[in-house]
């Protein structure tokens, strides 16, 4: 059965991000694709420091949430990253917890599906979308869209639930990921993965 990991970046384990991402669970287990849900806005994940350890032992020294993740990272087909939105920002706690996951783990996220989706009062939720997706696309992770950008609105879960809109947005999101995990799935078996030279590094001080 495909998987989907839903990550909740709020402090608050039953807000506004929350009910975006249960709206999304509703639709997954419809779709017949497993969910798990893992809440660390309220993690006090520190940043990396840039150390290397991962590098040689394939995870990070700083022995936390993020290694506790990875696992399920690693067999999700898909991965949904939910947050509200401080200061047009994700939040914090969210960013170190997401730099050093995606840094530290060896294996590969080429293929599997991502999404994010943010919570905001009113402003701010563009920008915290677009630092969310940026997760995705230097990964080699197909992003899923929905039918409008995938937000909600309100300072509360009632405030949400009002939001028709947005809860529309993320049912539709929930469908558009699910399909595309399954036609990936499908086309691995038929095609394979699409082939990933080795990474290039340039240096553009010196042209290297």
């Amino acid at each position: 059965m495909a998987k989907v990991l839903l990550i909740n970046g709020s402090p608050r384990k039953n807000g506004c991000t929350a009910r975006a991402l249960e709206e999304m669970a509703k639709v997954f287990e419809e779709e017949g694709i497993a969910v798990s849900t893992l809440c660390i806005g309220g993690s006090t994940a520190r940043g990396c420091l840039a150390c290397g350890y991962c590098i040689k032992n394939g995870k990070c020294v700083q022995d936390d949430a993020v290694n506790a993740a990875a696992a399920e990272f690693e067999e999700a087909d898909g991965l949904v990253i939910g947050s509200p939105v401080y200061y047009g920002s994700p939040n914090g706690s969210l960013i170190s917890f997401l730099d050093r996951l995606f840094y530290s783990t060896p294996f590969s996220k080429h293929m599997k599906v991502g999404a994010a989706v943010v919570s905001c009062r009113r402003g701010g939720n563009t920008s915290s979308f677009d630092v969310l997706n940026k997760y995705f696309t230097i990964s080699g992770m197909p992003v899923a869209s929905g039918t409008y950008w995938n937000m909600v609105y309100g300072s509360t879960r009632e405030d949400v639930e009002k939001d028709g809109e947005g809860l529309q947005t993320v049912r539709n999101l929930a469908r558009n990921m699910a399909f595309l995990i399954r036609a990936i799935g499908d086309a691995k078996e038929k095609y394979g993965l699409p082939a990933v030279e080795k990474t290039a590094r340039t240096n553009f001080a010196d042209g290297k």
